[in-house]
């Protein structure tokens, strides 16, 4: 899964937040609704302009964000 066919940044939409090309859909929203517990056969209801490859490449982009970034937890 190349995640950069879907994903795009543009300071004009969004506010430079990671969306999926072509919407106005934020990488996060995604994201959020599959934490909340949400299918992706959920998702794709929801917000009918995703495919369920922009789902899969939402994924990709936050694991590829996690193995470069390192969060600090408090103790």
């Amino acid at each position: 899964m190349n995640w950069k066919e879907y994903i795009t940044v543009d300071q004009e939409i969004c506010h430079g937040k990671a969306c999926i090309k072509g919407t106005r859909i934020m990488v996060s929203v995604v994201l959020d609704n599959l934490a909340a517990g949400l299918t992706a056969d959920e998702i794709l209801q929801s917000y009918p302009s995703l495919t369920r490859e922009a789902v899969q490449a939402a994924i990709a982009y936050a694991a590829e964000l996690a193995r470069e970034r390192v969060v600090i937890m408090p103790a």
